[in-house]
């Protein structure tokens, strides 16, 4: 059985998994996540200590959620049934990449998924009704160390899709907090963001281990 195909995205610290599937008239198989394999790119193994699922109408745009640093908490995100806009943002101060986004559409086809290492801001936007989305984190959630920034911010310039799967226009759907959720700049004056220099010490000690 081949591996997935692992290619890293232009925000450094994160990366698309795309899995061989293997279908006959049962169906389709699939290992939907190999830390051994991810191991060589991400730098160390990640250790999956937490499990998150959330169901989405269409339309709804969770995030741009993030976490301090230490401990933070890496995510390896695929959507197992329906279809996501999967965005990363790095949010990491003094990164050369500060402010930098990229995205992968995550769905019930391709079934790809996407790694968002600690430091990193992650956030999606549903394209159809009851899109699943799997979350494997490696620390458990932990409420004061939770924040968020305004994934609909002008200075971020998020390129977030305007129709469904099926071609419907959407409205993007924001719970109360992430509709409350500072700027980019209110964040990062606030001194809620993640620093480059420390989440690289993070980075090297979780490779030591």
């Amino acid at each position: 059985m081949s591996g997935p195909a692992i290619e890293p995205l232009s925000v450094p610290g994160s990366w698309v998994v795309t899995p061989p599937q293997f279908g006959d008239d049962r169906g389709v198989f699939l290992e939907s996540f190999r830390g051994d394999l991810l191991a060589p790119h991400v730098g160390h193994r990640p250790d999956i200590v937490q499990t998150n699922l959330s169901v989405s109408a269409a339309g709804v745009l969770r995030g741009l959620h993030f976490a301090d640093v230490p401990p933070s908490q890496a995510k390896y995100v695929t959507c197992v049934s329906g279809a996501v806009l999967d965005v990363v943002v790095d949010l990491r101060v003094g990164s050369p990449t500060f402010g930098a986004w990229d995205s992968v559409l995550l769905d019930d086809a391709d079934r790809r998924a996407v790694y968002v290492a600690e430091g990193l801001g992650h956030a999606f936007l549903s394209l159809a009704g009851g899109s699943a989305v799997m979350y494997l984190c490696t620390a458990p959630y932990a409420p004061g160390r939770e924040h968020g920034v305004d994934p609909l911010d002008p200075e971020l310039g998020i390129d977030w899709p305007t129709t469904d799967r099926e071609g419907r226009p959407l409205t993007p759907i924001l719970s109360e907090k992430d509709r409350a959720a500072p700027s980019l700049a209110e964040a990062r004056e606030a001194g809620l963001l993640p620093d480059y220099a420390e989440t690289k010490q993070f980075y090297a000690g979780l490779a030591a281990q």
